[in-house]
């Protein structure tokens, strides 16, 4: 009986040290379609208008959501029917507002982020604050040149700040 028991323990020892070691994956080579689609996507043009087109379509959320929200300034004199006949037009309009802003947003900072990329041959975090500077200076630039500078100062900053946040860059 004590043979026996012994032979248990040296066969638990064994088969814990079987579990302590690493499992080692075979490594699997890519296939020519997931290659194809991840040359597709560093391309910066395509890469770019996808940005303007998800900037476009959170940009008509937002206004559809944010258009809901405003009240008519003769509220008390006008119908329920009135009332969501001038919601329905508040939302398209601020709706179509927002989705161009946003897909411009969204574009230009793509582009220059991806473009800063591909000429520095770095991923860090100061390709964020070139593309944001550039975008919020190229939005503010209706303005001027001051309004340009602090909207380039200004979108830089927030910019650094959702990388940090996301922590995409390590």
């Amino acid at each position: 009986m004590s043979s026996n028991s012994g032979s248990e323990f040296t066969n638990d020892s064994s088969s814990s040290t079987e579990a302590e070691k690493p499992q080692i994956e075979p490594i699997r080579m890519p296939t020519v379609e997931e290659i194809r689609g991840q040359d597709i996507w560093n391309n910066c043009a395509v890469r770019s208008v996808a940005s303007g087109v998800m900037g476009g379509g959170l940009g008509l959320l937002m206004g559809l959501f944010l258009g809901a929200l405003d009240n008519p300034i003769m509220q008390e004199e006008m119908t329920g029917r009135q009332q969501f006949i001038y919601t329905a037009k508040q939302m398209g309009r601020r709706s179509w507002g927002s989705a161009k802003t946003f897909a411009v947003m969204g574009l230009i900072f793509s582009a220059a982020e991806c473009v800063v990329e591909k000429a520095r041959a770095k991923h860090d975090t100061t390709n964020t604050v070139v593309a944001g500077c550039v975008t919020g200076g190229a939005i503010s630039a209706k303005g001027g040149p001051k309004a340009a500078c602090v909207g380039c100062a200004g979108f830089a900053t927030f910019s650094v700040l959702i990388e940090k946040f996301l922590d995409r860059h390590d």
